[in-house]
């Protein structure tokens, strides 16, 4: 027994106990006390006892009923329907459920589309349906003047009951219905081409009319039915059409009022044009918009008399003119059939080109493209295309929000604003169009939401399109690759660091220049090819420029022995490589960092490095922090030395990069930036002249300067940037100014002779000496270029 509750009344109170208001029968359970006695009042489901006490005083007892029931017993049920105020759902449906007030026009022709195709299908067993109702069609005719949009179909209609069915119950969708009900009659089979599926599409017109009103004719009725509606409204009214002016032959005719906010945009008859082929390009039944066009007629006008002439009616001349006359007329909106849904074998490649210039306003053809199918767990159908050239704007460039997929579900217009749910953003430049019967949109079929569906949907097109970049590259004619490397192979590049699934289909696509081909750019394949057996690994330097590569100092010994060197020369190249690792079992390896193997190292002369060993350790003394030792060079030839990066830090392109971010974390360069080596080169004479000062005259002051230049120095040539340029161009000019000196015979007397000469000069000024005009000659020698 659950707790009891208990409290202490008076007799009086107990008297005046009372039924609650509204219960038939006065059990225990139902007893209130008034308001003012003092007593407990017990709620519904709570059992009362009153005792008798001592005096006039009663004891009552309240224990809530959630005591222990007995085996077998059940608590009674009760079953209610879900309320809903229809004003209020009608504003959700309205103005939440979709982002852009023009899909309404995108509702109601899928709706009208759906109409035909219920029609087409239902004709095929019995033909009389079709009777004297005109061609399958949609028209679309905007008024300006009146601001109201009139879509008419020539499809199904509907009967009053129908009316009632589809438009007056809200989610209530007549196409699941019709669908549901042929899936039944397995004789029949299912038409998949019907777009509908929520039953609030109709309800989107209320995004721009203030007022809906639908006339519709079913072949099934003699009656003609008219259903109106007002914004805002709870309400709807339907009567029976008796103007034989209004009358239609069959389907149904939806007028728009649209409000005035929206009555200049929607009422315009090329925004509707512009609507229809965006959303509806592909609908199976030819849509007509009302359109306004222009034409040239001859007219004959009447030529004038010449003055003082007078001629009579009879006599007077035709003259025919020219003028351009504007008339009103239906235009087909919908002349580009959906290209996917035929047959791949029975179409041209002019055809794919025509088909992809007018979908995405292009001028070029595209370099490929691939039509296919995708059966099993996901059926669609796309054409994917490769352009013709980058994109013109920055902005589009690596950029997943490019617009350049459409998505179709039944060939009706969904979204291409995509933030990389379909393709990756390194494959953001292919175009094409996705369609499918069947995928997870929500109510408004403007999202498209993660799924297990999607993610095998964008898995299945990225590998197509790896199919088509991998044709375009097989080819003979390698122009076309080189036209799509220098458009795209920055994306490609950026695919090797977002994508590590699919380095094995991205590395064969990678192009760089090397030290072999400096013209044409080569493949991985084609490097590991030209490798000589002996040599293990892949060997890069990035830089600036193909032209700093080509000169760098940590080429010298790799050219020597015949070994091809990737240059790297744009600001993504060094992190793709760095993402990829390795090629074919082949690491990758930077030549300017430490511990470069050569693969074929020859045993080092022993006696060189004791040579240099005093060199190394007094280099490093007048260094001191700025390097983390010195060492004698493998990689060095006619330098006489470079400055290496530390293996696990920066190299010094990486260092350049990362100093000129505009957002970069400058507290990180300091940690980042690595060791670095300076690495000599003993058979240079600059290094032999230093070798003899060390060991001779090892505190002497130009040779200390010269270490220094001999530094700063290395850090150019080795990629980095000096920490201030304008001493470092202060030491060379004086040691130009040492090595000048005196070398085209000018001798210390003279510069005596010019001083002394300097200083009676400035002692003449101060006396005040007059000026001497001298008057131009006329006389020109002939050495006078200016001489005539």
């Amino acid at each position: 027994m659950a707790p009891a509750l208990s409290g202490t009344l008076g007799a009086s109170s107990v008297a005046a106990l009372r039924p609650c208001a509204g219960r038939r029968a006065p059990s225990a359970a139902s007893w209130v006390a008034p308001r003012g006695s003092g007593a407990v009042r017990c709620p519904r489901g709570v059992r009362l006892e009153a005792e008798r006490s001592r005096g006039r005083l009663f004891r009552v007892r309240c224990d809530a009923a959630v005591a222990e029931k007995p085996a077998g017993e059940e608590a009674a049920e009760e079953k209610f329907e879900y309320q809903a105020e229809v004003s209020r759902l009608m504003d959700l449906i309205v103005h939440s459920l979709y982002s852009h007030k023009e899909v309404f026009l995108r509702e109601l022709v899928s709706n009208a589309s759906d109409a035909l195709d219920k029609l087409r299908f239902l004709g095929v067993t019995d033909s009389s349906l079709l009777a004297d109702g005109g061609e399958l069609e949609i028209r679309i005719k905007p008024d300006p003047d009146a601001g109201t949009i009139t879509i008419t179909d020539t499809g199904v209609g509907m009967t009053k009951d129908e009316l009632k069915d589809c438009l007056g119950t809200i989610a209530q969708s007549g196409t699941s219905k019709f669908l549901k009900a042929l899936k039944e009659n397995k004789d029949l089979g299912a038409d998949n081409g019907l777009i509908g599926q929520f039953g609030v599409g109709f309800y989107s017109a209320f995004l721009v009319a203030e007022k809906v009103v639908v006339s519709t004719k079913s072949p099934k009725s003699d009656k003609q039915y008219v259903w109106e509606a007002v914004a805002d409204s709870s309400s709807y009214v339907i009567k029976e059409e008796i103007d034989p002016e209004k009358m239609l032959t069959r389907g149904t005719q939806i007028t728009l009022f649209l409000r005035p906010d929206d009555k200049y945009e929607f009422a315009d008859p090329s925004r509707i044009q512009g609507l229809v082929k965006n959303y509806s390009q592909f609908v199976s039944f030819p849509i007509y918009t009302w359109q306004e066009k222009s034409r040239t007629v001859e007219v004959e006008e009447d030529e004038e008399p010449k003055e003082g002439e007078e001629a009579t009616e009879g006599e007077k001349q035709k003259k025919k003119k020219t003028i351009t006359e504007k008339y009103w007329d239906w235009e087909l909106a919908n002349e580009t059939k959906p290209i996917w849904m035929r047959n791949p074998k029975e179409i041209e490649k002019t055809e794919y080109n025509e088909f992809y210039k007018k979908t995405f306003n292009e001028f070029l053809d595209p370099l490929a493209h691939a039509h296919f199918t995708t059966e099993g767990e996901v059926e669609f159908r796309s054409v994917l295309y490769v352009p013709g050239m980058a994109p013109l704007s920055n902005e589009e460039i690596m950029n997943p929000k490019t617009k350049n997929i459409r998505l179709y579900v039944k060939r009706v217009f969904i979204s291409d604003d995509f933030d990389g749910e379909l393709f990756p953003r390194y494959l953001s430049f292919v175009k094409g169009v996705v369609d499918s019967n069947d995928l997870p949109l929500n109510v408004s079929r403007e999202i498209l939401q993660e799924s297990r569906i999607v993610r095998i949907m964008r898995k299945r097109l990225v590998r197509k399109t790896f199919d088509m970049i991998e044709e375009i590259a097989e080819k003979e004619d390698k122009e076309d690759y080189k036209k799509f490397w220098e458009s795209f192979g920055k994306f490609i590049k950026l695919g090797c660091i977002e994508d590590t699934g699919n380095h094995k289909r991205l590395a064969p696509l990678l192009r760089f220049h090397s030290s072999k081909n400096e013209g044409d750019m080569i493949s991985l394949d084609q490097y590991v090819e030209n490798m000589p057996e002996s040599q293990k690994a892949i060997y890069y330097i990035a830089t600036d420029s193909l032209q700093s590569a080509k000169t760098a100092p940590f080429l010298e010994k790799l050219v020597q022995k015949d070994i091809e060197v990737l240059y790297l020369i744009e600001p993504i190249d060094e992190v793709a490589i760095q993402n990829l690792q390795t090629y074919k079992e082949k690491k990758f390896v930077d030549i300017s960092k430490e511990d470069l193997e050569l693969g074929d190292e020859e045993e080092e002369n022993k006696e060189t490095k004791q040579e240099f060993t005093l060199l190394c350790d007094w280099v490093k003394q007048q260094l001191g922090d700025k390097v983390a030792k010195v060492q004698i060079s493998k990689r060095l030839s006619s330098s006489p030395c470079v400055l290496v990066s530390g293996k696990f830090g920066w190299s010094a392109n990486m260092e350049r990069l990362m100093k000129a971010q505009t957002l970069g974390d400058t507290s990180s360069l300091e940690f980042m930036r690595g060791r670095r080596i300076f690495e000599i080169n003993p058979d240079h004479p600059i290094i032999k002249d230093l070798n003899a000062a060390c060991k001779n005259e090892p505190e002497s002051t130009e040779a200390k300067r010269a270490v220094e230049l001999l530094y700063e120095a290395a850090l150019i040539s080795s990629g980095y940037t000096p920490e201030s340029p304008a001493e470092l161009g202060g030491k060379i000019y004086e040691m130009m100014a040492i090595a000048l000196g005196g070398r085209w015979g000018r001798s210390d007397t003279e510069e005596a002779e010019a001083a002394t000469g300097e200083d009676s000069a400035e002692a003449g000024s101060s006396e005040g000496t007059v000026t001497e005009v001298i008057e131009p000659s006329e006389v020109r020698p002939e050495s006078d270029p200016w001489r005539d």
